[in-house]
């Protein structure tokens, strides 16, 4: 599922930024980019995103915006001392314009930085997570505005499904007359071309029925669409059970097809696939 989230925080003096981006996937994937020296906290903001997501390619950016200078500069007097002491030296041997104030400053070593200090794991650690914490619930929320809208599309498609079941249920192919006409003619062209025993064309035209017979498919299917039903109605995850009953949902249908004994009832399974391939195709990515 898509969705994205921002958290800043101040700390010290300058700001954090946790960014959470999510695009559709079958599993959870965790991709993390992190601003220098927080290396440690990679694990820890990987464990926190993996105890609220289950499914989603998942992209965590943290950044640091550090303000005023890092570290203070000093002219280092000693070093100074030195080089004006060899600039007066070689003025005497050489006839050449003396270096310029930038020039001399630039030389190694007049000039001393001293670093800012590092940063403070320690202190650092709970304003991270908490902005962590809350990126990952403004995530959650963008993903569950959008997994509503998703739930109206899978109860709509799920609709289409229930409609193409009544419809083979319904269909006239499936009634004892059509049944008993069709097996009646199959029985007469087996006895013109070879003598069948009443009793062995009865046993055979049983097992034809048998075979024929959709209504275990549909029972089926039926207690499958009110098991998703009831799975959009609850809460909390719900995708990879979906997608376990939009591949039984295929199952059923494949063998509805292959029962088929008329030309319009096959359409129909072949219509109820194609509306459980659209069904599968969207449960597959819904956390």
């Amino acid at each position: 599922m898509t969705g994205y989230a921002r958290s800043d925080a101040a700390f010290g003096a300058g700001r954090l930024r946790v960014e959470l981006k999510s695009v559709n996937g079958r599993g959870l994937d965790i991709r993390t980019r992190l601003a220098p020296g927080l290396d440690a906290f990679d694990i820890p903001l990987r464990q926190l995103v993996g105890q609220s997501l289950s499914r989603g390619s998942v992209n965590l950016a943290v950044s640091i915006e550090r303000q005023g200078p890092s570290g203070a500069v000093t002219v280092n007097e000693a070093a100074l001392k030195i080089v004006l002491a060899a600039m007066d030296s070689l003025a005497m041997h050489l006839d050449a314009q003396r270096p310029t104030l930038d020039g001399i400053l630039a030389l190694p070593g007049v000039l001393t930085v001293e670093e800012g200090r590092g940063l403070d794991e320690e202190g650092l650690e709970p304003i991270l997570m908490g902005a962590a914490r809350e990126a990952i619930a403004g995530l959650l929320q963008s993903r569950l505005q959008e997994g509503a809208r998703i739930a109206e599309i899978l109860a709509a498609q799920i609709d289409v499904i229930a409609g193409l079941v009544n419809q083979a249920d319904a269909h006239p192919a499936r009634s004892r007359e059509t049944i008993a006409a069709r097996l009646s003619q199959q029985v007469a062209s087996l006895r013109q071309e070879a003598d069948i025993s009443p009793e062995r064309l009865a046993q055979e035209a049983l097992v034809l029925a048998t075979k024929a017979d959709i209504q275990e498919e549909i029972d089926r299917l039926r207690a499958h669409i009110a098991g998703a039903r009831a799975l959009l109605a609850s809460a909390g995850p719900v995708g990879r059970r979906l997608d376990f009953l939009a591949q039984e949902f295929n199952r059923e249908a494949n063998t509805l097809c292959s029962k088929s004994n008329a030309v319009e009832l096959t359409a129909i399974g072949l219509d109820l696939k194609a509306a459980i391939d659209q069904l599968r195709e969207q449960v597959q990515n819904i956390e």
